[in-house]
């Protein structure tokens, strides 16, 4: 019998149960993609990563991810997932790691405190004249503006219009966009974010995603320009919650934060 290492973790969170699960597959060789697909359906989490060791220069493994339904090119909170796996379950002792992966190389660096710092190539969604049709009633809700660029970001006046919003997944999944994230200025307060958002994905298998590492490379860079600083403190307002840092360099952004290991155990492949 075949198998190979998985492993559950809880990403953008150092608590178990919050921030965003993600699963971690890593094999010596990669696996036939068909296989990948079948195993992250089995899953049915947001995402689920897969590794195995490359020859791409500079870079020490390939990595893919899977939805339900479909491989992303990007994904930050199983690429966070799996270099806490390798750091907690699979001897890696160096501090930094490099990913190759379908949106180029993606350094990642692990802390001595135990957070992790993802280094992925930033967006810079464009406003659009008008709010696309379909888009206030799929959100049950109209924003104030609408942005585009992988997908698109709507942006509304206040946290708690963000809290509110009860998406119709299907109208949204026929919309013509990959996902929409909606965002919000952080509300009043010490300890208080600088904006908060949430994401929806339903087309690729994800309702709602609980904490989105590539969703904030688009909005990062847009609450960079609004607020007029590079450093910011985000929240994602899933039911599962979770707290990104971000920092942006140039055409980079910097997500920070925690994970927490919560399965450890052996896939059987046949």
């Amino acid at each position: 019998m075949r198998s190979v290492p998985i492993f559950q973790v809880d990403a953008f969170s150092d608590e178990r149960f919050r921030g965003n699960p993600a699963a971690v597959v890593m094999s010596h060789d990669p696996l036939d993609e068909a296989l990948m697909q079948r195993i992250a359906a089995e899953n049915n989490l947001a995402e689920t990563a897969f590794l195995a060791p490359t020859s791409v220069q500079g870079c020490d493994f390939r990595i893919r991810w899977f939805t339900p339904t479909v491989e992303v090119d990007l994904c930050g909170h199983a690429t966070l997932a799996s270099a806490h796996a390798l750091r907690a379950h699979l001897g890696w002792v160096r501090e930094r790691v490099t990913f190759a992966s379908n949106s180029g190389p993606l350094p990642v660096q692990l802390e001595d405190g135990g957070g992790i710092t993802l280094d992925f190539p930033a967006s810079n969604p464009v406003p659009l004249d008008d709010v696309p049709a379909g888009l206030s009633e799929a959100l049950g809700a109209a924003p104030e503006s609408v942005h585009s660029d992988w997908c698109w970001l709507a942006v509304f006046e206040s946290a708690d219009d963000v809290l509110a919003l009860s998406p119709d997944p299907a109208a949204v999944a026929a919309l013509d966009t990959f996902a929409v994230i909606a965002a919000a200025p952080g509300p009043d307060g010490r300890d208080a974010p600088d904006f908060v958002s949430r994401f929806f994905a339903p087309g690729a298998g994800v309702p709602e995603d609980p904490v989105t590492g590539s969703a904030h490379c688009v909005s990062a860079p847009f609450w960079a320009r609004r607020l007029g600083r590079d450093r910011l403190v985000a929240e994602q307002w899933s039911a599962r919650r979770g707290r990104i840092e971000l920092e942006i360099r140039a055409d980079r952004v910097l997500l920070s934060g925690d994970a927490v290991s919560v399965i450890a155990g052996e896939l059987m492949l046949g």
